[in-house]
């Protein structure tokens, strides 16, 4: 199915002060799995091939903390702020007006555990409809209770849904919905357009994709996350340094007199770390997906081949637990390139940071990667079974 869109925005709105969760910070910092709750949230949009930005919105007073505690460290690049209003429709405006796309999503920045066919689904419904949504058939019986709670009368359950999101929306729909709201609230986004008499097409969510309210939730959420057995990859590379080539080591080009001679561009740490992960998913090694004998990787950078073999590990249902890189040679020295180099190595995999390490050691003199001629790399790569 091609793409009809030019450009989808996510709003995720986190705006809110999450007074019920309790505790003197918003709950979008509450950590989750160890790192916040809207870092998980954003991602999964991130990762997402069809969105092309993310804005987040956030409380004007704690703007700039959650940036520093939940945006920046993760390299997110998609990703651009700005500040919430005092209710949730004046937040979505807001995430509106700094949107570009025709097609808009708007999500909770604390449902973290939403999915990439969710908003693959709710995208399509919304293109075709004007409006979408995720949301879950009501399983219990449904009762209508007075403000003393007392029982008036039982609901038929088989016409009710519980809204999630994300929910989706034509930019101009939402634009309209938005503008004739005026000050009035509502408890989601698609409940404005209703007021226009208009319909939106429900997709089926997930009992996972639950919204952190409560302490309770979070506790809930680290149990969907708990990770799955995990598995283990080694990976191995060595190239010869040549002269008039540059030098690319960890998806990042260092000065040095001399590169390394390969079909692509050599990258001994992105190679190894190619082999270790196709190793630890069990998809082979690089010389299946990436045949030197195949024009369409001369030249390729190391960060095109992680990127790949990272898409092809989460196909197979794995997440990166973390990888150790070690340098072989007496020379370039990396200690100044590290932190970059760690940095462009987890873009390509779409990942933290903090899961890669990198290290370098000698072989006092010995061998060709001692004596000058060559650089080696080894690599080991821990990947889980993904919770959902």
């Amino acid at each position: 199915m091609s793409q009809l869109w030019s450009r989808l925005s996510a709003v995720v709105v986190a705006g809110g002060s999450g007074s019920r969760f309790g505790g003197d910070r918003p709950k979008q910092l509450a950590l989750l799995a160890g790192r916040p709750v809207l870092t998980h949230t954003l991602a999964v949009f991130e990762a997402s091939p069809l969105v092309t930005e993310i804005v987040l919105v956030l409380p004007g007073d704690w703007l700039t903390a959650i940036e520093d505690e939940a945006v920046r460290p993760f390299g997110f690049r998609k990703v651009r702020t700005v500040a919430g209003g005092a209710m949730r429709t004046e937040s979505t405006r807001n995430g509106l007006a700094a949107a570009t796309g025709d097609l808009i999503l708007v999500h909770d920045g604390v449902r973290p555990l939403v999915t990439a066919a969710m908003i693959e689904a709710v995208a399509w419904a919304a293109w075709e409809h004007g409006a979408a949504l995720a949301a879950l058939p009501a399983r219990d019986t449904v009762k209508a209770v007075t403000g003393e709670g007392l029982v008036e009368g039982t609901l038929d359950r088989s016409r009710l849904w519980l809204a999630q999101t994300p929910q989706g929306f034509r930019r101009e729909v939402l634009a309209e919905a938005l503008g004739a709201a005026g000050k009035a609230e509502a408890t989601d986004d698609i409940g404005l357009v209703e007021r226009l008499g208009r319909t939106a097409k429900v997709v089926p969510g997930s009992p996972r994709n639950l919204k952190i309210t409560t302490p309770e939730d979070l506790r809930m959420a680290e149990a969907f996350l708990a990770p799955g057995p995990a598995r283990i990859g080694h990976g191995y590379d060595l190239h010869r340094l040549v002269p008039d080539r540059p030098l690319f080591l960890g998806c990042v080009e260092i000065p040095f007199e001399r590169g390394l001679l390969g079909h692509s561009d050599a990258d001994v740490l992105a190679h190894a770390l190619v082999d270790a992960l196709l190793g630890a998913a069990g998809l082979g090694d690089i010389g299946q997906h990436f045949p030197d004998k195949d024009p369409a990787w001369a030249g390729a950078a190391g960060a095109t081949l992680l990127a790949e073999t990272m898409r092809q590990v989460r196909a197979a249902g794995f997440e990166l637990v973390n990888a150790d890189l070690t340098l072989v040679g007496e020379k370039p020295k990396i200690g100044p390139h590290r932190q970059a180099m760690r940095d462009a190595t987890a873009r390509a995999l779409n990942v933290p940071p903090d899961l890669i390490n990198i290290k370098a050691t000698t072989t006092e003199g010995l061998e060709a990667t001692g004596q000058g001629q060559a650089l080696a790399a080894h690599a080991v790569a821990a990947v889980a079974v993904k919770a959902f």
